[in-house]
């Protein structure tokens, strides 16, 4: 069932997103979650979140798995045709300044949404990418089919969660990273371009926190995440981004100037 909307949403011109068919992933896509659980061995560990700027691809892009110290690694590959980088940071600046904007990329799960400082979002004199840099999301999503449930995403500079900044500036693409002292989990989506658009290489490092500009393991000892909330969380990040891939295109040729 698709999340309520306001009247006021329904007069908006983003209403009409939110109204088409949200286009579903390759169904092989679910039950490889099921079926290949990732090898602990392969995971990317936060540690190690450099390694994503080598050349080529790492040994586990897709899958999620718990790791011998009990956190888990959800890690997401998704190629989107036709987007470029400039849509990519524009949506991650844009789409938290409306709720029907979040309601629009995933109907069946996102509720609500609302950002911290709104007029930073809209700053033109601020690099793009750097407008959502030290702001927060609040948003109300149900990613584990348990109800709508509240989530503060802390969006971060890349190099203050322990991206090198040498190799930062070199690169070409961009990093959507999310992480502070309070989450339990960090976020990172590491979108680089590939012939024809840009590819999600997305990692979520469930059980540590960032300290200090420092990944930090938070989860107490002897605990474990249930292998379950990591089936969850890459289903939801499957879902919702296959739709953005089919959206954004559009969405970004009529609203990147609509603020």
């Amino acid at each position: 069932m698709a999340v309520p909307v306001t009247p006021q949403e329904m007069q908006s011109p983003e209403y009409k997103y939110y109204l088409r068919d949200m286009t579903a992933p390759d169904p092989d896509r679910y039950l490889q979650i099921d079926r290949e659980p990732l090898d602990p061995a392969n995971a990317l560990t936060i540690e190690h979140m450099n390694d994503l700027f080598l050349d080529g691809y790492l040994p586990g892009e897709f899958g999620t798995c718990v790791l011998p110290n009990g956190t888990a690694v959800v890690a997401n590959l998704l190629k989107m045709p036709g987007v470029t980088i400039e849509m990519v940071d524009w949506w991650f600046a844009w789409h938290g300044l409306a709720p029907i904007r979040y309601k629009m990329w995933d109907k069946d799960e996102h509720y609500d949404i609302h950002t911290s400082d709104p007029d930073r979002r809209r700053n033109p004199a601020i690099p793009m990418r750097e407008r959502y840099w030290d702001t927060f999301d609040l948003v109300s999503e149900d990613n584990f089919g348990t109800g709508p449930r509240e989530i503060n995403i802390h969006f971060r500079n890349p190099a203050d969660i322990g991206f090198d900044p040498e190799k930062l500036a070199a690169f070409d693409g961009t990093i959507i990273c999310a992480g502070d002292e309070h989450a339990p989990t960090v976020m990172c989506h590491f979108v680089r371009p590939i012939p024809g658009g840009v590819e999600f290489r997305s990692r979520f490092w469930v059980g540590y926190s960032i300290v200090d500009g420092k990944p930090v393991k938070v989860l107490p000892e002897g605990k474990s995440v249930p292998a379950q909330q990591g089936k969850l969380m890459l289903r939801h990040n499957v879902k919702e981004y296959t739709n953005l891939a089919a959206i954004l295109p559009e969405v970004y040729a009529e609203f990147k100037n609509y603020w």
